[in-house]
């Protein structure tokens, strides 16, 4: 049962369409779920399709949203988006970033500048972006928050470069916006999501290394702790929620393992 826990609050979901795959990937995820829970979505995605999907998805449910078209990776997309908002709906509550690629990545003598250019642009870069045109709105408004989707990569040991140190700056730039903006009344969070059974997770990686897609998910729950079994969509929108939500007012600065134990096995 939904209790309005975002009752009329303005949230924008950066990444709210998906991969085409059989679950539903953190960004659908978290814009359905806050859309039952009262809020109005502005959804962005760099496919707008995708984006319309999710819209139409909330629209069945009696939510309320609208699908907008950015790269945000692009300065004048993430100003266009802010303001887009604010024309929607008066103001920006929440903003969500949760664009991620990981595709190309290699070990540091293998990895090309270009992959590292995409995937620093992608993943990092897109939340300064998108966070440098919210802030000066949530800064007027004297309050709002952001959630930053960082992965436990950035903590875990892996063989994917550019991805790891992509997420760890994601990391860094959530303590660095949290700090400087608590006087506004702005809260900024980090989630690190661990291994996910999502389309960008499953269908992504199964094509890229050509290994059966039942194969690619019996290994990665093997690697879980907690019940030997991955985590979803909603386990990342779930946390997002009580982010985003009045229930956690007094938390900023924080990063969130959202992975069934694996940052717990570090050391």
């Amino acid at each position: 049962m939904m209790t309005g826990r975002l009752a009329d609050k303005a949230a924008i979901v950066v990444g709210a369409g998906q991969t085409p795959g059989e679950t539903i990937g953190n960004g659908r995820a978290t814009a359905l779920l806050f859309a039952r829970e009262g809020a109005r979505v502005m959804l962005v995605d760099r496919r707008l399709d995708s984006a319309q999907e999710t819209a139409e998805m909330i629209k069945a449910e009696g939510g309320e949203s609208f699908a907008f078209e950015a790269d945000v990776t692009r300065e004048d997309d993430c100003r266009a988006l802010s303001a887009a908002c604010v024309e929607q709906y008066g103001r920006i509550d929440v903003l969500q970033n949760n664009v991620g690629i990981g595709g190309g990545d290699a070990g540091p003598t293998r990895l090309t500048e270009e992959t590292w250019d995409r995937i620093m642009d992608t993943n990092l870069k897109s939340v300064f972006l998108t966070c440098k045109h919210v802030l000066p709105v949530m800064r007027e408004q004297q309050g709002g928050c952001i959630t930053n989707i960082s992965s436990v990569a950035a903590v875990c040991s892996v063989g994917i470069v550019a991805y790891k140190t992509s997420k760890a700056g994601v990391n860094a730039y959530t303590h660095a916006l949290a700090t400087g903006n608590a006087r506004y009344g702005i809260r900024v969070n980090c989630i690190m999501p661990g291994l996910m059974n999502t389309p960008m997770a499953i269908e992504g990686i199964s094509q890229a290394r050509g290994i059966d897609r039942e194969e690619l998910i019996r290994q990665r729950d093997a690697q879980v702790p907690l019940r030997g079994k991955m985590g979803s969509g909603w386990d990342v929108a779930y946390a997002s929620l009580f982010l985003a939500s009045d229930e956690a007012g007094f938390i900023t600065g924080a990063i969130l393992p959202v992975d069934g134990g694996q940052a717990a096995r570090i050391g």
